[in-house]
């Protein structure tokens, strides 16, 4: 019986585990942080299903969104992967019915969009909640442990082993682990890391672009006529003065706003659950940062401005009133007292945001926003709140062929956001399936 390791059991790391078992493969996985059941607010950004799926748990069904599953199959074969995630899901507890049904209504919001210059990328989507999402991961998790998956849990793989030029096993903190191939689907939070192992091997890789900006919360009103046509509209917008690329993303209706850890600097992110409501919306608003030569690591870029946003919020985010930062003015308890729109988060620092991100980006913000105000009216109000920082920071993408295995050694096989080559949920687990029908058609 061939043999395969997995580390990281992100999206990916499950469905390339679940593949390789329905196909009589010894699949062990190592994973440095804890099972679902057993993880706490604190830890939710490394473990078993990994940080995405363990947020508001909203699933974008399309080939193009969080990557582009066109570069390694066909737009056909693409579809088909993505059904085949959406009825995994299913199986595993995922309710029935999308959130946008209404056809009627979405060609509206997108002719209102082009009209204005404005992009609206429409999408099949489900919501699970943060709070159901946890319980289908374990579920999943449960189906391949009886299904003779070998987890080794808070494992911390270290390097890999490689001899006669054939990577043959993976030294971790518990010992060394031998295989037949080897699948690195660490997710975003090990990019960093994965990109170490690849300089050591000399594995060839590109810069990809980051996304820097804040977190947007405003009334559930505002926002109402839009999230209930399409419960995330994504939009996309280029500025007038610099002509960037500004979206809006993870949009949460009745959401709350939340504080997440990465490893160098406090982060805000945006949650939504079926059970608990409140009355406002949050959504990301971000600008796209692709850095040239000489200066080309986006990712350290942006981990500077975290850096810097954890020393003026002593450690919490920013929070600033629209209105303040057109007009130059910190924000203050005393204005946030009296404040339309009250903050879901309230362990954060009021303050200025323009002290924090570069005049570009600041720019970028306030025309953006002026122009979505445009299809959705009033998020352009002094009332609106703005959350500092949101930072979606990018994977070193590492050269792979359309079977997601190294040109140089054949048996290493990669899949997911840390090793660059997707950007979701669905799309990494997407990566997962073909990384593991690459494995499966090697040895045919």
């Amino acid at each position: 019986m061939k043999s395969v390791i997995i580390i990281g059991l992100g999206p990916a790391g499950l469905f390339c585990a679940k593949e390789l078992l329905n196909a009589n493969y010894k699949v062990i996985a190592i994973e440095k942080g804890k099972a679902p059941k057993d993880r706490t607010k604190k830890e939710l950004l490394f473990g078993v299903g990994g940080a995405g799926t363990f947020s508001d748990g909203k699933l974008n069904f399309n080939p193009f969104i969080g990557g582009d599953l066109t570069e390694y199959v066909n737009l056909e074969d693409a579809n088909k992967l993505i059904d085949e995630v959406h009825n995994t899901f299913q199986n595993y507890g995922m309710h029935n019915g999308y959130v946008n049904n209404n056809t009627e209504k979405i060609n509206e919001l997108k002719e209102s969009a082009m009209k204005n210059g404005i992009h609206f990328i429409e999408i099949k989507q489900k919501h699970i909640g943060s709070d159901y999402l946890p319980e289908i991961i374990d579920n999943m998790l449960q189906s391949l442990l009886k299904n003779g998956l070998e987890l080794h849990l808070e494992t911390s793989a270290e390097e890999l082993i490689i001899k006669d030029n054939k990577v043959v096993g993976i030294k971790t903190d518990k010992g060394d682990f031998y295989s037949d191939y080897i699948l690195f689907s660490v997710g975003r939070f090990g990019s960093q890391w994965l990109n170490k192992i690849a300089k050591q091997i000399d594995l060839e890789t590109t810069y990809l672009p980051v996304d820097i900006g804040v977190r947007v919360e405003t009334s559930q009103e505002i926002t109402k006529n839009i999230t209930n046509v399409e419960y995330c509209p994504k939009f996309h917008i280029y500025t007038p003065t610099y002509d960037d690329f500004v979206r809006t993303f993870c949009t949460n209706p009745n959401g709350f706003v939340v504080s997440e850890s990465y490893d160098k600097f406090i982060n805000v992110n945006g949650h939504a659950l079926r059970d608990i409501k409140s009355e406002n919306t949050n959504f990301a608003f971000l600008v796209k940062i692709k850095l040239t030569e000489p200066a080309e690591d986006s990712n350290s870029y942006a981990q500077h401005i975290g850096r810097l946003a954890n020393f003026l919020g002593g450690g919490k985010p920013i929070l600033q009133r629209l209105g303040d930062l057109k007009n130059g003015r910190r924000t203050t308890w005393s204005k946030l007292e009296k404040n339309l729109i009250q903050p879901t988060l309230k362990d954060v620092v009021p303050g200025d945001i323009s002290l924090l991100l570069p005049h570009r980006i600041v720019t970028d913000l306030l025309e953006g926003i002026k122009e979505l105000d445009k299809i959705m009216p009033g998020i352009d109000s002094n009332y609106t709140l703005f959350y500092a920082p949101e930072i979606k920071l990018s994977a070193m993408r590492i050269k792979c062929t359309k079977d997601l295995h190294s040109e140089k050694y054949l048996n290493l096989y990669f899949a997911g956001d840390g090793a660059g080559l997707s950007g979701d949920i669905v799309n990494a687990a997407s990566t997962g399936i073909i990384a593991a029908r690459g494995i499966i058609k090697a040895d045919q």
